[in-house]
């Protein structure tokens, strides 16, 4: 190994967290994290280690009728003077701060805590850690398992640990982000009678989005609530001239209960008389909350479950035909901000949810 850090499972999984976000992992750089957990599980007679770059996978195989998925990313967004993590309290509740804290290291922590610990869970578990989530797609190091060892993803039921509270977060929206232009003609501004002012032409589809009233659609009884929002506006020449195109950026949230073809034939009734191009897209999932093995978990953890308005690796497990769940420690709103922070609650109230469903 070419990178040096220790982990002691041994800690608590809040002490562990702790350990953990302070190996800085920016995406492209997790291969000190990703040796440190390999370290650390590599030998136990109960687990099966298999490395892919700086995705790694631990797999119990003891013949159990079914097999769960356990996965979360090992990367996190720069670090901007939050680490070394710190400690504080308010009002009797302990906190956790810094980069990585929410965003998914408390529950990376947890599952590396459990994947030593549990040696004959109820079913087989296949434990994933993965790099390069926070950025290009292209990227993805579980989506790099999916395409080179599909296999690996097989299971019958998966828990993606993105922050949730620490409550059940079923499924989640899918985006399509678009372009929509706007041509013209160029000319001097001062004889702008002579052009075609390009982005006042986008004053149209700026008003349909300042009338626009997205949807809250209800899917597998979880109410997603979607979202049509400009996301950035482009056009102009010089200070003395027409331009002679214009783009405005959307961004388009929608429910699982479309596809990504569905979502762009919307956007384009939005946007009719508009050239629309297609710049990214990416499919939701559904809930998962109809499989037995979902509803056993909902009931450990004894919480509603919520819906996941944000895009997460939870599609790339809907896309194999496995139901897929978020669980995990942190408020997602404060993933990625300067003051992330998690509850030391919810990290062990993520630990007692795991433990008991996968030791039952």
């Amino acid at each position: 190994m070419s990178s040096h850090a220790s982990l002691d499972l041994s800690r608590s999984s809040v002490e562990l967290t702790a350990d953990i976000c302070n190996i800085d992992s920016v995406s492209g750089n997790e291969q000190t994290l990703a040796d440190a957990i390999e370290a650390a599980l590599t030998g136990l007679p109960h687990l099966e280690i298999i490395r892919n770059g700086n995705a790694l996978v631990a797999k119990t195989n003891l013949g159990r009728e079914q097999r769960v998925v356990i996965a979360g990313h090992i990367d996190t967004v720069p670090v901007n003077n939050n680490l070394p993590v710190r400690w504080s309290e308010d009002e009797g509740a302990e906190w956790l701060w810094g980069r990585g804290t929410v965003d998914m290291k408390a529950g990376v922590a947890v599952a590396v805590k459990l994947a030593a610990e549990l040696t004959e869970p109820a079913y087989d578990i296949t434990w994933i850690w993965y790099d390069n989530e926070e950025v290009a797609s292209e990227l993805n190091g579980l989506g790099r398992l999916a395409a080179v060892s599909p296999e690996l993803l097989q299971a019958d039921f998966a828990i993606l640990g993105e922050p949730s509270n620490s409550t059940v977060e079923g499924g989640c929206n899918g985006t399509l982000r678009v372009e929509v232009r706007t041509h013209g003609v160029r000319a001097h501004s001062a004889r702008a009678w002579k052009g075609e002012n390009a982005i006042h032409k986008l004053a149209p589809a700026l008003a349909a989005l300042a009338a626009y009233s997205p949807a809250t659609v209800t899917v597998d009884g979880l109410d997603y609530r979607e979202g049509l929002s400009a996301v950035g506006v482009s056009g102009g020449v010089a200070g003395n001239v027409i331009p002679d195109e214009a783009v405005l950026t959307v961004n388009y949230r929608f429910a699982p209960d479309k596809t990504v073809a569905q979502a762009l034939a919307h956007v384009e009734e939005v946007f009719a008389g508009f050239e629309v191009v297609v710049t990214d897209s990416a499919e939701g999932a559904r809930p998962g909350l109809t499989a037995a093995l979902a509803q056993d978990f909902v009931a450990a953890v004894g919480a509603e479950p919520m819906p996941k308005y944000g895009w997460t690796d939870v599609a790339r497990f809907s896309a194999l035909g496995i139901p897929a769940v978020n669980f995990g420690p942190g408020d997602p709103s404060l993933a990625h901000t300067d003051d992330e922070r998690v509850l030391t609650s919810q990290i062990l109230e993520c630990e007692r949810a795991l433990r008991s469903w996968l030791s039952k």
